[in-house]
Formats: C-alpha cells, sequence, structure tokens
C-alpha cells in the first residue's frame, strides 16, 4: 500500500529545488524540529535517530533530474523497511508542485497502525517544503 501525501505547491523552480533535495547533506533542514537527533549525512546517504523507533537510514536509489528523487530505507540501520517517492512538476518557471509517496514493506497487520503517521509525515514533509526557502 502507498501512501500520498497532498499536492504542495512551491514558488521555487524544479531545479532549485531538486538541487537542494537531492543531497542528504542539506536534508535535514526539512525534518520536523525535535524528533530527530544524531544526524549523519553524505550526498546519498544519512542516519539518524527518531524515537520511538531508534536508529534508522536513508539512501537514495535513483535520481531523474528535477523531477525525482527515490529513496529507500537502509537495512543494517532498520527493521521497517519502507520506499519514498519525491515528485517535483514544473507548472513554470518559479510554480512547482511536490508530492511525497511513501510504500512500507510490513506486513498487512502494521498498516493500521502505521497509516496515519506515515500520512502525517509525508504531508508535514510536504508543507515544509512549500514554505522552505531554496
Amino acid at each position: 500500500m502507498k501512501i500520498e501525501s497532498k499536492i504542495g505547491k512551491s514558488e521555487y523552480s524544479d531545479l532549485q529545488i531538486y538541487s537542494f533535495i537531492s543531497d542528504f547533506n542539506n536534508f535535514k533542514d526539512l525534518l520536523p524540529e525535535g524528533k530527530v537527533t544524531g544526524w549523519e549525512s553524505s550526498e546519498d546517504e544519512c542516519s539518524f535517530n527518531v524515537d520511538p523507533l531508534g536508529r534508522t537510514g536513508l539512501r537514495m536509489i535513483e535520481k531523474t533530474p528535477n523531477s525525482l528523487i527515490k529513496i529507500s530505507s537502509r537495512p543494517e540501520f532498520s527493521k521497517y523497511q519502507f520506499t519514498i517517492w519525491i515528485q517535483l512538476k514544473k507548472v513554470s518557471e518559479n510554480d512547482t508542485r511536490i508530492k511525497v509517496t511513501v510504500e512500507p514493506h510490513v506486513n498487512q497487520m502494521m498498516l493500521p497502525m502505521i497509516k496515519i503517521p506515515l500520512k502525517k509525515f509525508v504531508n508535514t514533509l510536504v508543507k515544509k517544503m512549500e514554505t522552505f526557502k531554496f
């Protein structure tokens, strides 16, 4: 099951947004304050602590310039596996639409428990990207 965010709107170009989000060294600024500690990153990988889940890690597995970033969880850091897509669509020079999708790879019993927190996560990330100064 995939969980999709609302479609957000940014006044920055797809190139500006893509240039920023395609490097995990920039990503910490997009995460909710107070929720993440112990951030470590390189361009294509990061790891961090999230209460109550503990340490987790992410890896960029696909980059399509100015339109898509695909991210997967890193098995060495997390027992919960998932994939995240960040899609950008240029409407005009300074009008970009943003959508975040997450697909958790968990058993069917867990889906009802994680669906609401994941929906909140993707919508919060889009909201932060709508107001972020890239």
